[in-house]
């Protein structure tokens, strides 16, 4: 049983998050975008709150409901996997028959989580909310400061000593002279014909007459010896590494401790693929699982959580590393997480996108790119969320080209060549500088002296046409005249333009990438196209 969706309100950074998910899910966004709220709102939905809700609420404002609703798909798998009989009654009776059921949690209604049929909600009864621990997935959020922890000592809490026990237990499960123990249990302390059972009876009598002499509505005192449970019997269980010195694993530095990390789950993923009977899938939601780890080590590391989400078990990691998303796997989802004005948005990120996220992540410089086809600089985010749309809709056939954006800050409106400048210095001494093409804005009166001197010190730039500019200041005058029920008007006069917040121009350069056709890019941002067309002609083939 995995999770199929996650739609999350009003949780910390998150206002609505609604995404689909696979069995392979990696997040990643800069610091402080929102990408460990994320997992904390699932944390919420499967262990709820303890502390003060305001905390939680989106911008703590307590008027609101922080929400997080999830579908679950292989329903009848996990009835099927419960251990617990009266549970799984509990639960058929609810979902008989049914492969996908949607479950909320909400700040209104802590203690007890809602289910949803066919988008309908259904009166859970008694005895549900219990039930679901039972049937629902483990989950084992794995948090940067419980690695140091996990890995030295055993806990039925810690995500390395659950993942160990497991194999344990259902090793020792199957091993013959365990089962005679077991059998030999029941005749010593459970049999009619105990004799151990036949004393704790009489005891039992016994206290029952005094009792009752306090409390007449004492019909009954038993006292019974439960039988052990192996992992109680690991309690103790502790991690020691010998590698010249042996020491517990805590004492290592922070490499080791990732390195056995990595190990133990490579043991339980070796287990999981030689047993059929798997038993209960886990969920494993890990925080920057690359930390400490060399770029082969995340390579294995990823390969080894890809393993467990093969089959039965699912994955979803925080990253920061370019390892973790540049080869793309059957079945895996890449997310980008990003914050708007104090506000966490997530959307999925195609594979025409990864070059942009790897570009972001290696800190934006355009010299840690590894060999693109050429380059196109624009000077803005406008500039770059509509071609790079436009490119992904109608010529993805063409060279690949990666786009620079020269100002960062999507509000800064005063447009300069110095911003150009830093984005091209890197690229002008290498393979690329006969082929990158550079698409201008018409400059200003303020900024009208700077190009002009940025063109007379690169003339080659301009012999070899790789400077195309635009008749207006802003692309969104260069936008077709065409009619909208939600922007007015694509096209913008200066006055409106001026008016515009950066948040407004991207917004509509995304949707009019998304809208535009193929021949009116062509004819109505015709300089746009032929700054296109120079940068594919001039790439490497």
């Amino acid at each position: 049983m995995k999770i199929s969706r996650i739609k999350v309100e009003n949780f910390r950074s998150i206002k609505k998050v609604d995404i689909q998910v696979s069995d392979f899910n990696i997040f990643v966004g800069q610091n402080n975008c929102g990408k460990t709220n994320l997992f904390e709102a699932i944390e919420f939905f499967f262990n709820g709150y303890k502390g003060d809700t305001k905390e939680i609420k989106y911008q703590r404002d307590n008027n609101l409901e922080a929400s997080v609703y999830m579908e679950f798909s292989d329903v009848q798998n996990g009835l099927k996997n419960m251990k617990n009989e009266k549970n799984r009654a509990t639960l058929a009776a609810k979902i008989e028959n049914i492969e996908v059921v949607g479950l909320k949690r909400s700040t209104s209604e802590l203690k007890k989580r809602s289910l949803f049929i066919n988008g309908e909600s259904i009166p859970p009864g008694t005895g549900f909310d219990t039930a679901l621990n039972d049937f629902l997935p483990k989950f084992e959020y794995i948090t940067t400061k419980q690695y140091y922890d996990a890995v030295a000592k055993y806990s039925k809490t810690t995500p390395m000593g659950v993942m160990l026990t497991n194999v344990l237990v259902s090793i020792i499960e199957s091993n013959q002279k365990y089962l005679d123990f077991q059998k030999k249990f029941f005749e010593l302390f459970e049999a009619d014909d105990s004799e151990i059972k036949a004393v704790f009876d009489n005891i039992g009598g016994s206290v029952k007459m005094y009792l009752e002499k306090q409390f007449p509505d004492t019909t009954k005192v038993r006292f019974e010896v439960t039988p052990p449970i192996f992992e109680d019997l690991l309690k103790s269980f502790s991690t020691a590494v010998d590698d010249g010195i042996e020491t517990s694993a805590e004492e290592k530095g922070d490499g080791m401790q990732r390195a056995l990390m990595l190990s133990i789950i490579q043991t339980y993923a070796d287990y999981r693929k030689k047993n059929d009977d798997q038993g209960k899938s886990f969920l494993f939601f890990i925080d920057e699982a690359e930390l400490h780890l060399h770029p082969m080590a995340q390579r294995k590391l990823k390969d080894v959580l890809y393993n467990l989400s093969e089959k039965m078990d699912q994955v979803f990691i925080n990253t920061h590393s370019s390892v973790f998303i540049t080869e793309t796997f059957e079945k895996q989802c890449l997310f980008k997480v990003e914050k708007t004005n104090g506000e966490t948005g997530i959307h999925i990120v195609e594979e025409n996108d990864k070059p942009y996220i790897v570009y972001e992540l290696l800190g934006g410089s355009p010299a840690d790119l590894l060999l693109p086809n050429n380059f196109l600089i624009v000077e803005g985010k406008s500039e770059f969320e509509l071609i790079s749309r436009v490119i992904n809709r109608f010529y993805k056939e063409k060279p690949k080209i990666h786009i620079i954006q020269a100002h960062g800050d999507i509000d800064q409106t005063e447009r300069t060549i110095n911003a150009i400048e830093k984005a091209y210095l890197p690229l002008e001494n290498n393979i690329y500088a006969d082929k990158l093409v550079i698409l201008l804005d018409a400059p200003s009166d303020q900024t009208k002296g700077g190009v002009e001197e940025f063109k007379k010190q690169r003339k080659k730039l301009v012999q070899n046409n790789q400077i195309f500019t635009l008749a207006f200041r802003d692309i969104e005058q260069c936008y077709p005249n065409q009619e909208d029920i939600v922007y007015g008007n694509w096209k913008k006069t200066q006055a409106e333009v001026d008016e515009m917040s950066g948040k407004k121009k991207v917004q509509l350069a995304k949707y009019v990438g998304n809208n535009i056709t193929q021949e009116q890019f062509e004819k109505d941002l015709k300089v746009c196209f032929d700054a296109l067309n120079k940068c594919w002609e001039l790439a490497f083939q």
